[in-house]
């Protein structure tokens, strides 16, 4: 299925003017809940980083790679200009919040599964107008909402770098004591404008070996140092570092620059070739976004963001027990709104509007099976916080199929005095 014309950036995250984020529910859900996406697994890869250093061009060539459907020449014509999300040359901040593409793209699995492909951007941290919460939070969201985070940095990998993953760092040590496994999947070191190729080469090759110099573990390391390099392993099922060549006068200093390829330098060009296809390989066992160790879908990801914006409502950056907690409390959430989910689908194939009169002894034992088979699926998610955690969303779920099947059956009953030639005739038949 193709995207559609008016497919483009949609801002799922905005900031007010007194530093607070807002996230719109109507146009996640939009995108998280799209034909493509529903009851699909996701893979949501995502840019973060320092302001004006090129996210959001980098992100249009994921872009163009995504539309091409792996063809061998995605990169494009030499004179098309780059489109997609926007971006803009020049010092002052350009994206603000988060931004997602709004229509998921279809890939397939190694095994023919179908997932739905995302791409977000965010905004760039640490300009003169981002407060030390803001560059926190857009951080921290991005790394736990997404399978795959690239981390934009210009010149060189550094230890501040390095100290920004830290609080991340001791909240996945505290999910790992509690359900034995990583928290986050893939997080790629993305080094812009690397000026020394003469020592180590561009690529992945380079960046394994920069990576593996810099997360060394020396004699006489401050303690901080020791733990941030030693957790990052563990808290990231896989870490790398790509090493990516300066694109050229033309991008940096033209006004009029608008993405084509023709002024970009061919070392660039080789290197993003090498880069992106990387990046979206379907053997990847990071790619589909997973919690606990299980796969979600479109579905268990609108909660998850619901939830972890909630989390930071309050202004202040929550400890890592309480983002532990809210992951908990997310991930009930998630397997309550797949298990509602199902019961819906079930009941409206059965006895939707446009589906002919069912009775209601025979819409009663409907309800009670497929009731039973949500309530089961409920059950047999993995889902993290305890026992009793899970039987307090157990029972909302309860609760609302309870509430909707009594609403049906109020309109059915209205339906037969409102409408009652066809409903009665059917209820006579049923009688006979």
């Amino acid at each position: 299925m193709e995207q559609s014309s008016s497919a483009g950036p949609v801002q799922i995250v905005s900031i007010t003017e007194d530093h607070k984020f807002v996230l719109d529910e109507k146009n996640l859900k939009a995108i998280l809940y799209h034909k493509r996406a529903q009851g699909k697994k996701i893979s949501l890869v995502s840019i973060a980083g320092d302001f004006r250093k090129g996210k959001s061009f980098m992100l249009d060539f994921f872009l163009r790679y995504l539309r091409a459907k792996n063809h061998k020449d995605w990169i494009g014509k030499d004179y098309e200009p780059l489109k997609g999300f926007d971006w803009r040359g020049g010092a002052a901040r350009h994206t603000t919040g988060m931004i997602m593409w709004s229509e998921p793209f279809l890939m397939s699995l190694p095994n023919g599964e179908e997932i739905a492909v995302l791409l977000m951007d965010t905004q760039g941290t640490f300009d003169s107008n981002s407060t030390v919460f803001e560059n926190a939070f857009i951080f921290a969201l991005t790394l736990l909402v997404s399978s795959v985070t690239v981390y934009n940095i210009m010149h060189n990998l550094q230890e501040d770098n390095l100290q920004h993953l830290s609080f991340f760092a001791e909240y996945g040590v505290l999910a790992i004591d509690a359900y034995h496994t990583s928290p986050f999947q893939q997080l790629t070191f993305l080094v812009r404008d690397w000026q020394f190729e003469y020592e180590t080469p561009y690529g992945f090759e380079g960046g394994e070996e920069i990576l593996t110099n810099r997360l060394q573990i020396r004699p006489n390391q401050h303690r901080d140092l020791e733990l941030v390099r030693s957790r990052l392993h563990q808290c990231f099922r896989k870490v790398n570092c790509f090493l990516m060549p300066h694109p050229g006068l033309k991008v940096t200093n033209r006004r009029d620059f608008d993405g084509r390829l023709e002024d970009i330098e061919k070392d660039f060009k080789t290197q993003l070739q090498a880069f992106i296809p990387e990046l979206f390989r379907l053997d990847n066992t990071n790619f589909v976004k997973e919690v606990n160790g299980e796969e979600i879908t479109s579905t268990q990801l609108f909660e998850y963001f619901r939830t972890y914006c909630a989390v930071f409502a309050s202004g202040d950056l929550p400890s890592p027990k309480a983002m532990l907690e809210a992951t908990a409390e997310a991930n009930n959430l998630a397997a309550k709104a797949v298990s509602k989910e199902f019961y819906m689908r079930a009941m409206e194939q059965h006895c939707g509007g446009d589906r002919p009169y069912i009775h209601p002894n025979q819409l009663d034992v409907l309800h009670q099976e497929v009731r039973r088979q949500a309530i089961e699926k409920f059950r047999c998610a993995r889902k993290m916080g305890g026992e009793q955690m899970s039987q307090n969303y157990q029972q909302e779920l309860e609760n609302e199929i309870t509430r909707w099947i009594i609403s049906t059956k109020m309109f059915k009953i209205y339906s037969i005095f409102a409408c009652p030639s066809t409903e009665r005739i059917a209820e006579r038949k049923h009688r006979e």
